[in-house]
């Protein structure tokens, strides 16, 4: 072993023990109350969704004292009257969606829920290919023109391929799986490519801004293959994250997110300092993480800031905003947030606390809690923006939209 592959040892290991250290300091540190509220505050989000009608109430709501949740049930209103039913009889188009299992990815039955039932409500039949279901008879039972899947191993391998191309010969049927780069996916990209030409796979789509996409030479492989890439960003799902009545807004924070690396340094000072909610797979100070978006509304609605971090990517290329982005918005919760590069593109300036560096997500943070007032009207503005554009009603029609022109 050369010395320059031994520095390079040296140096990796210098890293990794460091993020050791952090991550042990974190965890350490980390304000003991916010660890012993947190089964009580999920036993109070379940009982307030017991209870439901109380809270969704349509006068309470537009009555509510609190800004944020008469603006929102105004604007839900407004959308739902907008979209119910809008492409009934438009589009003959009917979509299977393969949907994980929660356990195995959270984020991916999170996003293909949101679409399928988007779509339902928008007036196209959409149904979930479950990760155990049968794909003959899913075929048979559903009749789906179009299908969609992620371009993963583990999806992949759970749907039966000669049964789809059996289907495809005698019905019409468009199979769209997701466009993942190389550097991401971490298998090589020709040898997907070239396996979606030997499977008859009609078309590729992606989550990321259509710009950052035509931009990225390394999408270029999907192209020069002669497909064409539908774009279907992230969205508020309004039919579970929107404002609800009869809540004080007594948590300093909520955090519902799967632990990365990036929080230790946007929150260890946060969650060491004040008490909060924190939630998600991957947390030590979470013992038995369920994924729930019904409950999801009535946590956020005690929330006197939201918090968000994004992944190195999102920060460096101008690719997507987080899920939690639009959810947070749509929920009214003031939202402290970092600077992915495509923030400023999406929403305007005035939406959000946007930090450059932790330092200043700190100075943010204590600048809310000592006066909350100052995240309402960002809140408010931020609210008619994602209800206005980015909601997952907008991006079901999109999809629609798109598939009329896909040659």
């Amino acid at each position: 072993m050369t010395l320059i592959h031994l520095l390079q040892l040296a140096k990796k290991r210098k890293v990794k023990l460091q993020r050791s250290f952090e991550k042990h300091q974190f965890n350490w540190l980390f304000n003991s109350a916010t660890v012993q509220k947190h089964d009580a505050i999920l036993a109070e989000a379940e009982r307030a969704l017991a209870n439901r009608d109380i809270h969704e109430n349509i006068e309470a709501c537009l009555n509510s004292p609190d800004l944020l949740v008469q603006q929102g049930a105004r604007l839900k209103l407004n959308l739902e009257i907008s979209f119910k039913d809008c492409m009934a009889g438009v589009s003959e188009e009917r979509v299977l969606i393969q949907i994980p299992d929660a356990r195995f990815s959270p984020a991916g039955y999170s996003l293909f829920s949101n679409l399928m039932e988007s779509l339902n409500y928008i007036g196209i039949p959409a149904q979930a290919l479950g990760w155990y279901d049968d794909s003959q008879q899913a075929l048979e039972s559903f009749k789906p023109t179009v299908l969609l899947s992620s371009d993963n191993h583990e999806y992949l391998r759970r749907i039966d391929w000669d049964v789809i191309a059996k289907y495809k010969s005698v019905h019409r049927l468009r199979v769209g799986l997701s466009a993942a780069l190389e550097e991401y996916e971490s298998t090589p990209l020709l040898p997907r490519l070239a396996w979606a030409k030997a499977h008859h796979i009609d078309f590729f789509y992606s989550y990321r801004d259509e710009d950052y996409v035509k931009s990225r030479k390394e999408y270029a492989p999907f192209f020069d293959a002669g497909y064409q890439i539908l774009y279907i960003p992230f969205g508020a799902n309004t039919l579970h994250y929107f404002p609800v009545a009869g809540f004080e807004r007594d948590l300093n924070y909520v955090l519902m997110a799967s632990r990365k690396r990036e929080h230790i340094a946007y929150l260890k000072n946060i969650a060491r300092q004040y008490s909060g909610f924190l939630d998600g797979p991957g947390w030590k100070q979470v013992k038995h993480f369920q994924f729930n978006r019904e409950r999801d509304r009535y946590i956020y609605a005690r929330a006197k800031v939201g918090l968000n971090v994004h992944l190195p990517e999102q920060i460096d290329w101008a690719c997507e905003l987080n899920e939690r982005t639009y959810q947070l918005a749509a929920c009214g919760v003031p939202q402290l947030i970092d600077h992915p590069m495509l923030l400023n593109k999406i929403f305007g300036e005035n939406s959000f606390f946007i930090a450059e560096s932790p330092t200043q997500y700190d100075q943010l943070f204590n600048e809310l809690m000592r006066n909350p007032s100052l995240g309402v009207e960002k809140a408010l503005y931020a609210q008619r923006e994602v209800f206005a554009s980015h909601t997952t009603l907008h991006r079901a029609k999109s999809l629609i939209d798109q598939l009329k022109l896909l040659e």
